[in-house]
Formats: structure tokens, C-alpha cells, sequence
């Protein structure tokens, strides 16, 4: 086998990766819709004691979705950049939060990233993995309009 034909395996996961694009792009809005209206309803329409940290971590999270979604979708380097620090971000708040809602729940609350994103099937902590993963993809690199690396 040449050295220039890729292999089954690197084929594979190209394939993979393509498609976690696609799928990062659809299911990312949708979290920040489903983390923005917990949080609006945590804050605004909750009645009796309202919990204003798992809100406003919720609404943190909504937002953070909202902005990574940009690098799945506009193929230029600032959205590949904001990406990947929200991307980042998030995979930290994930980790953070989530130890802490089992370490200390009633400082944290009931958040979408409590629990590791448990009540949204683990996505808060799969899709940060899953998107840095696709965003430093050398095919989604070189698909960018400007950048100049390898």
C-alpha cells in the first residue's frame, strides 16, 4: 500500500468526524434552546424558592452552546477559535459542576451541567469531547477560510 492512500481505519474515522460535524451543528442549538428555557423557567416562572445558581449556570450553559455552535457552522477561523475556548469552557463547567453537585448539592442546585448532564443523557460531557475533537480534526483545519497551519 502507498504511503499516499489513506487506510480503512483513517477513512473510518474521517467518515466519523465528518458526521459529528453535522450532528454537533443540529443537536447544539438544541441544547441551548432546552438549557435557555430551564434557565428562563427556573428564574422566571418558578414559583416558591427559586435556586438563582442552578439558573443562572443554566443560562451560562445555553449561552455557551449558542456560541460553539458557530464553529460548527461558519467555516472561519474567529468561529473555529470561539469554538474551541466555549468548547473548552464548557468541558471545564461540566467537570466543575458536576463534581460539585454530588460533593456540595445545595450550593450548586439542579443545573444542566449537574450530575455530569445526567437529566440531558451525558451530552453536556460528551459533546465538549466530541466538539474539540471535530474542531481540531485536520480536514475541519483545512477547511477554514484563512488558516494557515497543518
Amino acid at each position: 500500500m502507498s504511503t499516499q492512500e489513506p487506510s480503512t481505519t483513517q477513512n473510518a474515522l474521517s467518515g466519523f468526524i465528518r458526521a459529528a460535524g453535522v450532528i454537533l451543528a443540529v443537536s447544539y442549538p438544541v441544547l441551548a434552546l432546552s438549557a435557555g428555557v430551564r434557565s428562563f423557567y427556573q428564574l422566571f416562572l418558578k414559583e416558591g424558592d427559586v435556586d438563582t445558581t442552578a439558573a443562572i449556570l443554566s443560562g451560562v450553559a445555553a449561552i455557551c452552546y449558542l456560541l460553539a455552535t458557530f464553529g460548527f457552522i461558519i467555516r472561519k477561523r474567529w468561529a473555529w477559535q470561539l469554538s474551541v475556548v466555549m468548547l473548552a469552557f464548557e468541558l471545564a463547567m461540566v467537570l466543575i459542576v458536576g463534581t460539585l453537585s454530588f460533593t456540595h448539592p445545595d450550593m450548586i442546585g439542579h443545573t444542566v451541567w449537574s450530575h455530569f448532564g445526567a437529566d440531558y443523557g451525558y451530552f453536556p460531557l460528551i459533546q465538549p469531547l466530541l466538539g474539540l475533537a471535530w474542531l481540531f480534526n485536520r480536514e475541519t483545519r483545512q477547511s477554514l477560510s484563512g488558516w494557515r497551519g497543518a
